[in-house]
């Protein structure tokens, strides 16, 4: 497995929509396993292929107890539900918004070995899903926040929510 370099704001890839993947082989087998180590590394909870500079249809996330999913071609088939919440993104650091999101989604994909996965996700997990797809699409959290923030603001709110 080899780390990968994220890439940020001021690469146009980030605003292409990405390409689906037509084969799932060995190069893209130790591409999501390299998108995880990467994903670890940079301390975030999910990563998409356009944020490795790559036009692919990939994510990988982090779903708890070094559990981790490695999704192809993700689609979100299914949204109930709103929640408002902050979120940041490893492209775009030092700025975080509040998103208002679905608060369950139901996915389809592929799973690295070629099998197709439906999952159910709630709460921070269906966040984190429509995250990354969205950067499948070429959509930042940036585009879709109610209003952005500041690391300061966000101690602000730590504070407030603290007393």
């Amino acid at each position: 497995m080899a780390l990968r370099r994220i890439v940020t704001l001021n690469n146009s890839i980030l605003r292409e929509k990405a390409q689906p993947v037509a084969k799932i082989n060995s190069a893209i087998v130790r591409l999501l396993d390299d998108m995880v180590e990467t994903m670890i590394e940079a301390k975030g909870v999910g990563l998409a292929a356009p944020q490795i500079g790559l036009s692919k249809q990939l994510i990988v996330v982090d779903a708890g107890d070094n559990h981790y999913l490695q999704l192809v071609n993700p689609c979100i088939v299914e949204r109930t539900g709103s929640c408002l919440d902050v979120e940041g993104c490893l492209s775009i650091p030092g700025i975080y918004g509040e998103v208002d999101r679905a608060a369950k989604v139901v996915v389809t994909a592929l799973d690295k070995d070629g099998k197709e996965v439906r999952l159910a996700a709630e709460g921070f997990l269906a966040r984190i899903l429509q995250h990354e797809i969205d950067h499948l699409k070429g959509i930042l959290f940036i585009d879709r926040a109610a209003r952005l923030l500041d690391p300061e603001d966000l101690q602000n709110q730590d504070r407030e929510e603290k007393k």
